[in-house]
Protein backbone atom coordinates (compact mmCIF):
# COMPACT_ATOMS: atom_id res chain seq x y z
CA UNK A 1 0.00 0.00 0.00
CA UNK A 2 2.85 2.39 0.78
CA UNK A 3 4.10 1.96 -2.76
CA UNK A 4 0.65 2.74 -4.16
CA UNK A 5 0.41 5.85 -2.03
CA UNK A 6 3.70 7.16 -3.38
CA UNK A 7 2.65 6.35 -6.91
CA UNK A 8 -0.76 8.02 -6.75
CA UNK A 9 -0.20 10.79 -4.17
CA UNK A 10 -0.89 13.37 -6.90
CA UNK A 11 -4.47 12.10 -7.03
CA UNK A 12 -5.40 12.78 -3.43
CA UNK A 13 -8.37 15.09 -2.78
CA UNK A 14 -7.66 18.77 -2.20
CA UNK A 15 -8.73 18.43 1.45
CA UNK A 16 -6.20 15.57 1.85
CA UNK A 17 -8.86 13.58 3.68
CA UNK A 18 -9.74 10.75 3.46
CA UNK A 19 -6.58 8.94 2.38
CA UNK A 20 -7.94 6.88 -0.50
CA UNK A 21 -5.88 5.96 -3.55
CA UNK A 22 -6.78 4.25 -6.83
CA UNK A 23 -5.61 0.86 -7.94
CA UNK A 24 -4.54 2.39 -11.23
CA UNK A 25 -4.62 5.68 -13.16
CA UNK A 26 -4.56 6.39 -16.86
CA UNK A 27 -4.01 9.75 -18.50
CA UNK A 28 -5.97 10.52 -21.65
CA UNK A 29 -4.00 12.72 -24.05
CA UNK A 30 -6.39 12.74 -27.01
CA UNK A 31 -10.12 12.22 -27.30
CA UNK A 32 -9.45 9.16 -29.50
CA UNK A 33 -7.77 7.47 -26.53
CA UNK A 34 -11.00 7.49 -24.53
CA UNK A 35 -11.83 4.15 -26.13
CA UNK A 36 -9.65 2.72 -23.32
CA UNK A 37 -12.55 3.00 -20.89
CA UNK A 38 -14.30 0.08 -22.62
CA UNK A 39 -11.86 -2.24 -20.87
CA UNK A 40 -12.46 -0.81 -17.40
CA UNK A 41 -14.82 -2.48 -14.94
CA UNK A 42 -14.63 0.21 -12.28
CA UNK A 43 -13.39 3.73 -12.91
CA UNK A 44 -13.91 7.44 -12.31
CA UNK A 45 -13.20 10.36 -14.68
CA UNK A 46 -11.21 13.10 -12.95
CA UNK A 47 -9.95 16.59 -13.68
CA UNK A 48 -7.72 18.66 -11.42
CA UNK A 49 -8.90 17.20 -8.11
CA UNK A 50 -10.07 20.47 -6.55
CA UNK A 51 -13.01 18.70 -4.92
CA UNK A 52 -12.36 18.85 -1.18
CA UNK A 53 -13.76 15.43 -0.29
CA UNK A 54 -14.00 11.96 -1.78
CA UNK A 55 -16.14 12.62 -4.85
CA UNK A 56 -12.88 12.70 -6.87
CA UNK A 57 -11.46 9.53 -5.25
CA UNK A 58 -11.83 5.84 -6.05
CA UNK A 59 -10.61 2.75 -4.24
CA UNK A 60 -9.77 -0.51 -6.05
CA UNK A 61 -10.54 1.13 -9.37
CA UNK A 62 -9.00 3.30 -12.08
CA UNK A 63 -8.87 7.08 -12.25
CA UNK A 64 -9.24 8.38 -15.80
CA UNK A 65 -7.25 11.63 -15.84
CA UNK A 66 -8.69 13.97 -18.49
CA UNK A 67 -6.54 17.04 -17.77
CA UNK A 68 -4.64 16.70 -21.06
CA UNK A 69 -7.87 17.15 -23.01
CA UNK A 70 -7.17 20.86 -22.74
CA UNK A 71 -7.87 22.42 -26.12
CA UNK A 72 -10.21 25.29 -26.89
CA UNK A 73 -12.29 24.32 -29.90
CA UNK A 74 -14.23 27.43 -30.93
CA UNK A 75 -15.50 30.85 -29.86
CA UNK A 76 -18.22 32.90 -31.51
CA UNK A 77 -17.58 36.59 -30.81
CA UNK A 78 -21.17 37.61 -31.49
CA UNK A 79 -22.96 35.02 -29.38
CA UNK A 80 -20.02 34.52 -26.94
CA UNK A 81 -20.54 30.76 -27.17
CA UNK A 82 -17.41 28.84 -26.16
CA UNK A 83 -16.68 25.20 -27.01
CA UNK A 84 -13.83 23.48 -25.19
CA UNK A 85 -12.48 20.03 -24.36
CA UNK A 86 -13.18 18.55 -20.94
CA UNK A 87 -9.84 19.37 -19.32
CA UNK A 88 -9.64 23.05 -20.22
CA UNK A 89 -9.17 25.04 -17.02
CA UNK A 90 -11.15 28.11 -16.08
CA UNK A 91 -7.79 29.93 -15.88
CA UNK A 92 -7.17 29.17 -19.56
CA UNK A 93 -10.70 30.26 -20.46
CA UNK A 94 -10.21 33.57 -18.63
CA UNK A 95 -6.90 34.22 -20.39
CA UNK A 96 -8.73 33.77 -23.69
CA UNK A 97 -12.05 35.43 -22.85
CA UNK A 98 -10.85 38.72 -21.34
CA UNK A 99 -9.04 39.96 -24.48
CA UNK A 100 -12.33 39.17 -26.23
CA UNK A 101 -14.26 41.36 -23.76
CA UNK A 102 -15.92 38.32 -22.16
CA UNK A 103 -15.98 36.56 -18.79
CA UNK A 104 -17.19 33.36 -17.19
CA UNK A 105 -20.92 33.49 -16.38
CA UNK A 106 -20.37 31.71 -13.04
CA UNK A 107 -17.17 30.82 -11.24
CA UNK A 108 -16.33 29.23 -7.86
CA UNK A 109 -13.47 30.40 -5.61
CA UNK A 110 -10.73 28.79 -7.70
CA UNK A 111 -9.97 29.09 -11.40
CA UNK A 112 -7.94 25.88 -11.44
CA UNK A 113 -10.86 23.59 -12.25
CA UNK A 114 -11.83 21.98 -15.54
CA UNK A 115 -14.93 22.77 -17.55
CA UNK A 116 -16.04 19.15 -17.10
CA UNK A 117 -15.55 19.47 -13.35
CA UNK A 118 -17.60 22.68 -13.33
CA UNK A 119 -20.47 20.80 -14.95
CA UNK A 120 -20.12 17.63 -12.88
CA UNK A 121 -20.18 19.64 -9.64
CA UNK A 122 -22.57 22.29 -10.99
CA UNK A 123 -20.41 24.99 -9.44
CA UNK A 124 -21.83 28.25 -8.13
CA UNK A 125 -20.27 31.57 -7.26
CA UNK A 126 -20.88 34.97 -5.73
CA UNK A 127 -23.66 35.71 -8.24
CA UNK A 128 -26.03 32.78 -7.74
CA UNK A 129 -28.94 35.09 -6.94
CA UNK A 130 -28.44 36.74 -10.36
CA UNK A 131 -27.07 33.99 -12.60
CA UNK A 132 -27.68 30.62 -10.96
CA UNK A 133 -25.11 27.83 -11.39
CA UNK A 134 -22.72 26.95 -14.21
CA UNK A 135 -25.30 24.38 -15.31
CA UNK A 136 -27.69 27.23 -16.08
CA UNK A 137 -25.22 28.46 -18.72
CA UNK A 138 -24.19 25.09 -20.14
CA UNK A 139 -25.62 24.72 -23.64
CA UNK A 140 -24.54 21.19 -24.46
CA UNK A 141 -21.83 18.61 -23.90
CA UNK A 142 -20.66 15.34 -25.38
CA UNK A 143 -20.84 12.35 -23.06
CA UNK A 144 -19.01 9.06 -23.56
CA UNK A 145 -20.58 6.06 -21.86
CA UNK A 146 -18.74 2.85 -20.97
CA UNK A 147 -20.65 0.94 -23.66
CA UNK A 148 -19.03 3.16 -26.30
CA UNK A 149 -22.02 5.40 -26.94
CA UNK A 150 -21.14 9.04 -27.58
CA UNK A 151 -24.17 11.20 -26.84
CA UNK A 152 -24.80 14.88 -27.37
CA UNK A 153 -26.68 16.15 -24.32
CA UNK A 154 -28.53 19.47 -24.13
CA UNK A 155 -31.87 20.88 -22.98
CA UNK A 156 -33.36 19.44 -26.19
CA UNK A 157 -31.26 16.29 -26.79
CA UNK A 158 -30.94 13.45 -24.27
CA UNK A 159 -32.43 15.92 -21.80
CA UNK A 160 -32.68 13.54 -18.84
CA UNK A 161 -29.03 12.58 -19.18
CA UNK A 162 -28.14 16.28 -19.53
CA UNK A 163 -29.92 16.99 -16.23
CA UNK A 164 -28.37 13.97 -14.49
CA UNK A 165 -24.83 14.91 -15.58
CA UNK A 166 -25.06 18.51 -14.34
CA UNK A 167 -24.19 18.09 -10.66
CA UNK A 168 -23.86 14.33 -11.24
CA UNK A 169 -20.30 14.17 -9.83
CA UNK A 170 -18.86 12.52 -12.95
CA UNK A 171 -20.95 9.38 -12.50
CA UNK A 172 -22.96 9.43 -15.73
CA UNK A 173 -20.09 9.15 -18.23
CA UNK A 174 -16.98 10.97 -19.42
CA UNK A 175 -17.63 14.53 -20.59
CA UNK A 176 -15.36 14.94 -23.61
CA UNK A 177 -16.22 18.52 -24.59
CA UNK A 178 -18.79 21.18 -23.73
CA UNK A 179 -20.34 24.48 -24.84
CA UNK A 180 -21.35 27.38 -22.60
CA UNK A 181 -22.23 31.04 -23.04
CA UNK A 182 -19.88 33.71 -21.66
CA UNK A 183 -20.97 37.19 -20.49
CA UNK A 184 -19.78 40.59 -21.80
CA UNK A 185 -17.28 42.71 -19.80
CA UNK A 186 -15.15 45.74 -20.67
CA UNK A 187 -11.92 44.89 -18.84
CA UNK A 188 -10.43 42.70 -16.07
CA UNK A 189 -11.34 45.06 -13.23
CA UNK A 190 -14.08 45.08 -10.61
CA UNK A 191 -15.71 47.92 -8.71
CA UNK A 192 -15.77 46.59 -5.13
CA UNK A 193 -17.28 47.85 -1.89
CA UNK A 194 -16.12 46.31 1.40
CA UNK A 195 -18.47 46.82 4.34
CA UNK A 196 -17.70 45.96 7.93
CA UNK A 197 -20.69 44.54 9.85
CA UNK A 198 -21.01 43.92 13.59
CA UNK A 199 -23.22 40.83 13.70
CA UNK A 200 -25.57 38.59 11.72
CA UNK A 201 -28.44 41.07 11.83
CA UNK A 202 -26.25 43.66 10.12
CA UNK A 203 -25.15 41.06 7.57
CA UNK A 204 -28.73 40.43 6.49
CA UNK A 205 -29.45 44.16 6.27
CA UNK A 206 -26.38 44.78 4.09
CA UNK A 207 -27.10 41.69 2.00
CA UNK A 208 -30.67 42.71 1.23
CA UNK A 209 -29.49 46.15 0.13
CA UNK A 210 -26.57 44.74 -1.89
CA UNK A 211 -28.58 42.31 -3.98
CA UNK A 212 -30.46 45.23 -5.56
CA UNK A 213 -27.47 46.93 -7.19
CA UNK A 214 -24.61 44.41 -7.20
CA UNK A 215 -24.05 41.27 -9.25
CA UNK A 216 -21.54 39.65 -6.87
CA UNK A 217 -21.93 39.41 -3.09
CA UNK A 218 -20.15 37.40 -0.40
CA UNK A 219 -19.03 37.84 3.20
CA UNK A 220 -16.19 36.61 5.36
CA UNK A 221 -17.23 36.08 8.96
CA UNK A 222 -15.32 35.67 12.20
CA UNK A 223 -16.24 32.18 13.41
CA UNK A 224 -14.65 32.80 16.83
CA UNK A 225 -16.90 35.77 17.72
CA UNK A 226 -19.51 35.30 20.45
CA UNK A 227 -22.40 37.07 22.14
CA UNK A 228 -23.59 40.27 20.49
CA UNK A 229 -20.75 40.04 17.96
CA UNK A 230 -21.63 36.58 16.67
CA UNK A 231 -21.41 36.49 12.90
CA UNK A 232 -19.47 39.73 12.56
CA UNK A 233 -17.39 40.11 9.44
CA UNK A 234 -16.61 41.96 6.22
CA UNK A 235 -19.04 42.02 3.32
CA UNK A 236 -17.70 42.23 -0.24
CA UNK A 237 -19.94 43.32 -3.10
CA UNK A 238 -18.88 44.07 -6.63
CA UNK A 239 -19.68 44.68 -10.27
CA UNK A 240 -17.63 44.53 -13.43
CA UNK A 241 -16.31 48.03 -14.05
CA UNK A 242 -17.90 50.40 -16.53
CA UNK A 243 -15.30 52.63 -18.27
CA UNK A 244 -17.86 55.47 -18.32
CA UNK A 245 -18.19 55.35 -14.54
CA UNK A 246 -14.90 53.99 -13.23
CA UNK A 247 -11.28 54.85 -13.84
CA UNK A 248 -9.35 51.59 -14.20
CA UNK A 249 -5.56 51.05 -14.20
CA UNK A 250 -3.86 51.14 -17.59
CA UNK A 251 -1.67 48.14 -16.83
CA UNK A 252 -3.36 44.87 -16.04
CA UNK A 253 -2.43 43.70 -12.55
CA UNK A 254 -2.61 40.00 -11.88
CA UNK A 255 -2.31 37.98 -8.72
CA UNK A 256 1.23 36.96 -7.71
CA UNK A 257 1.30 33.27 -6.80
CA UNK A 258 3.23 32.46 -3.63
CA UNK A 259 4.03 28.92 -2.46
CA UNK A 260 2.84 27.82 0.97
CA UNK A 261 6.22 27.40 2.70
CA UNK A 262 5.74 24.15 4.63
CA UNK A 263 3.56 21.12 5.12
CA UNK A 264 2.59 21.78 8.72
CA UNK A 265 -0.66 22.32 10.69
CA UNK A 266 -0.36 26.09 10.87
CA UNK A 267 -4.09 26.36 11.59
CA UNK A 268 -4.80 25.97 15.31
CA UNK A 269 -6.84 27.74 17.99
CA UNK A 270 -4.21 30.42 18.57
CA UNK A 271 -3.54 31.22 14.90
CA UNK A 272 -7.25 31.25 14.02
CA UNK A 273 -8.18 33.66 16.83
CA UNK A 274 -5.25 35.92 15.98
CA UNK A 275 -6.01 35.93 12.26
CA UNK A 276 -9.73 36.57 12.74
CA UNK A 277 -9.05 39.49 15.07
CA UNK A 278 -6.52 41.02 12.68
CA UNK A 279 -8.64 40.44 9.57
CA UNK A 280 -11.77 41.96 11.09
CA UNK A 281 -9.86 45.02 12.29
CA UNK A 282 -7.74 45.50 9.17
CA UNK A 283 -10.51 47.69 7.78
CA UNK A 284 -10.78 50.86 9.86
CA UNK A 285 -13.70 52.49 8.07
CA UNK A 286 -17.20 51.07 8.01
CA UNK A 287 -17.10 51.09 4.21
CA UNK A 288 -14.36 51.30 1.59
CA UNK A 289 -14.51 51.40 -2.21
CA UNK A 290 -11.76 49.98 -4.43
CA UNK A 291 -11.08 49.12 -8.06
CA UNK A 292 -9.72 45.56 -7.92
CA UNK A 293 -8.39 43.14 -10.49
CA UNK A 294 -10.70 40.14 -10.92
CA UNK A 295 -8.11 37.73 -9.50
CA UNK A 296 -8.09 38.86 -5.84
CA UNK A 297 -11.84 39.46 -5.94
CA UNK A 298 -12.85 36.03 -7.28
CA UNK A 299 -9.79 33.91 -6.44
CA UNK A 300 -7.99 35.18 -3.31
CA UNK A 301 -6.80 31.71 -2.26
CA UNK A 302 -5.35 30.98 -5.69
CA UNK A 303 -2.65 33.47 -4.75
CA UNK A 304 -1.14 30.88 -2.37
CA UNK A 305 -0.12 27.68 -4.08
CA UNK A 306 -0.87 24.51 -2.07
CA UNK A 307 -2.54 26.47 0.74
CA UNK A 308 -4.21 23.22 1.78
CA UNK A 309 -0.87 22.26 3.36
CA UNK A 310 -1.59 24.80 6.10
CA UNK A 311 -3.83 22.18 7.73
CA UNK A 312 -1.01 19.63 7.86
CA UNK A 313 -0.83 16.08 6.55
CA UNK A 314 -4.08 15.02 8.22
CA UNK A 315 -5.89 17.48 5.98
CA UNK A 316 -9.19 19.25 6.54
CA UNK A 317 -12.89 18.96 5.82
CA UNK A 318 -14.98 21.70 4.32
CA UNK A 319 -18.54 21.82 5.55
CA UNK A 320 -20.91 23.74 3.31
CA UNK A 321 -24.64 23.77 3.79
CA UNK A 322 -27.67 25.71 2.62
CA UNK A 323 -30.66 26.32 4.89
CA UNK A 324 -33.99 28.15 4.33
CA UNK A 325 -33.65 31.88 5.00
CA UNK A 326 -36.25 32.61 7.65
CA UNK A 327 -35.69 29.49 9.77
CA UNK A 328 -31.97 29.85 9.18
CA UNK A 329 -31.87 33.36 10.61
CA UNK A 330 -33.14 31.93 13.88
CA UNK A 331 -30.78 28.96 14.16
CA UNK A 332 -27.64 30.27 12.41
CA UNK A 333 -26.44 32.08 15.57
CA UNK A 334 -26.69 28.79 17.49
CA UNK A 335 -24.77 26.95 14.75
CA UNK A 336 -22.00 29.57 14.84
CA UNK A 337 -21.94 29.52 18.63
CA UNK A 338 -21.49 25.73 18.66
CA UNK A 339 -18.66 26.05 16.12
CA UNK A 340 -16.98 28.75 18.19
CA UNK A 341 -17.27 26.70 21.40
CA UNK A 342 -15.84 23.61 19.70
CA UNK A 343 -12.34 25.05 19.48
CA UNK A 344 -12.23 23.98 15.83
CA UNK A 345 -13.02 27.34 14.27
CA UNK A 346 -11.36 28.44 11.05
CA UNK A 347 -10.55 31.71 9.35
CA UNK A 348 -11.85 30.36 6.03
CA UNK A 349 -15.55 31.02 6.57
CA UNK A 350 -17.82 32.24 3.78
CA UNK A 351 -21.43 33.36 4.18
CA UNK A 352 -23.75 34.32 1.33
CA UNK A 353 -27.25 33.69 0.04
CA UNK A 354 -28.60 31.69 -2.88
CA UNK A 355 -31.39 32.96 -5.08
CA UNK A 356 -34.34 31.11 -6.59
CA UNK A 357 -32.84 30.34 -10.03
CA UNK A 358 -33.30 26.59 -10.36
CA UNK A 359 -30.53 24.54 -11.95
CA UNK A 360 -31.36 21.80 -14.45
CA UNK A 361 -29.08 19.51 -12.40
CA UNK A 362 -30.82 16.53 -10.84
CA UNK A 363 -28.44 16.48 -7.85
CA UNK A 364 -27.49 20.15 -7.89
CA UNK A 365 -26.71 21.63 -4.47
CA UNK A 366 -27.95 25.26 -4.44
CA UNK A 367 -31.49 26.10 -3.43
CA UNK A 368 -32.93 29.38 -2.09
CA UNK A 369 -31.53 30.24 1.32
CA UNK A 370 -28.44 30.97 3.39
CA UNK A 371 -25.24 29.09 2.63
CA UNK A 372 -22.22 28.89 4.89
CA UNK A 373 -18.91 27.19 4.06
CA UNK A 374 -16.27 26.59 6.71
CA UNK A 375 -13.05 24.59 6.78
CA UNK A 376 -12.24 22.40 9.79
CA UNK A 377 -8.82 20.88 10.36
CA UNK A 378 -9.06 17.11 10.58
CA UNK A 379 -8.63 16.45 14.27
CA UNK A 380 -9.91 12.88 14.29
CA UNK A 381 -13.07 11.98 16.15
CA UNK A 382 -13.40 15.49 17.58
CA UNK A 383 -13.95 16.98 14.12
CA UNK A 384 -16.26 14.20 12.98
CA UNK A 385 -18.41 14.49 16.12
CA UNK A 386 -18.80 18.24 15.63
CA UNK A 387 -19.95 17.78 12.03
CA UNK A 388 -22.36 15.02 13.06
CA UNK A 389 -23.76 17.48 15.60
CA UNK A 390 -24.13 20.22 12.98
CA UNK A 391 -25.89 17.78 10.64
CA UNK A 392 -28.81 17.69 13.08
CA UNK A 393 -29.45 21.40 12.50
CA UNK A 394 -29.35 20.97 8.72
CA UNK A 395 -31.82 18.09 8.85
CA UNK A 396 -34.09 20.00 11.25
CA UNK A 397 -34.09 23.06 8.98
CA UNK A 398 -34.72 21.10 5.79
CA UNK A 399 -31.38 22.15 4.28
CA UNK A 400 -28.67 20.15 2.54
CA UNK A 401 -24.89 19.65 2.37
CA UNK A 402 -22.72 20.13 -0.73
CA UNK A 403 -21.51 16.75 -2.07
CA UNK A 404 -18.54 18.23 -3.98
CA UNK A 405 -16.99 19.36 -0.70
CA UNK A 406 -18.11 16.51 1.52
CA UNK A 407 -16.03 13.66 2.93
CA UNK A 408 -18.28 12.19 5.64
CA UNK A 409 -22.00 12.77 5.01
CA UNK A 410 -24.14 9.86 6.19
CA UNK A 411 -25.99 7.82 3.57
CA UNK A 412 -29.39 8.48 5.10
CA UNK A 413 -28.75 12.22 5.06
CA UNK A 414 -27.66 12.26 1.42
CA UNK A 415 -30.85 10.44 0.44
CA UNK A 416 -32.88 12.90 2.50
CA UNK A 417 -31.14 15.97 1.09
CA UNK A 418 -31.28 14.72 -2.52
CA UNK A 419 -34.57 12.86 -2.99
CA UNK A 420 -33.92 12.68 -6.76
CA UNK A 421 -31.18 10.08 -6.14
CA UNK A 422 -33.48 7.24 -7.19
CA UNK A 423 -34.24 8.91 -10.49
CA UNK A 424 -30.52 9.61 -10.92
CA UNK A 425 -29.73 5.89 -10.68
CA UNK A 426 -31.40 5.35 -14.07
CA UNK A 427 -28.74 7.51 -15.74
CA UNK A 428 -25.62 6.59 -13.78
CA UNK A 429 -23.04 4.73 -15.85
CA UNK A 430 -22.84 1.19 -14.40
CA UNK A 431 -19.01 1.08 -14.50
CA UNK A 432 -18.36 4.49 -12.96
CA UNK A 433 -18.20 4.99 -9.21
CA UNK A 434 -16.39 6.99 -6.53
CA UNK A 435 -15.56 6.69 -2.85
CA UNK A 436 -18.28 9.27 -2.21
CA UNK A 437 -20.93 7.35 -4.13
CA UNK A 438 -20.12 4.04 -2.47
CA UNK A 439 -20.34 5.75 0.92
CA UNK A 440 -23.71 7.42 0.40
CA UNK A 441 -25.28 4.38 -1.29
CA UNK A 442 -24.69 2.06 1.67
Amino acid sequence: MGKDINKFIEYEAFGRYPKIYPKNAIKINWIDELSKIKNLDKYLPRGYGKSYGDSCLIEDGTLVDTTNLNHLISFDKESRIVEAEAGVQFSTLLDFLLPNKSFLPVTPGTKYISIAGAIANDVHGKNHFKKGTFGNHTLEFELLRTNGEILTCSPTQNTDLFNATIGGLGLTGVITKAKFKAIPVSNPYMYVENIKFKNLNEFFEVNEDSEQDFVYTVAWIDSTAKGKSIGRGIYNRGNHTNPNLHKVPENEGGLPILPFPFDYPFINNLSVKAFNLLWYNKQIKKKENVIAHYNPFFYPLDGVNDWNKSYGKNGFLQYQFVIPTEKGKVLLPKILNDISNSGLSSFLVVLKTFGDIKSPGMLSFPEPGITLAIDFRMDGEKTLKLLDHLDKYIVELGGRIYPAKDARMKAEHFKLFYPNWKEFLQFKDPNITSAFWERVMK
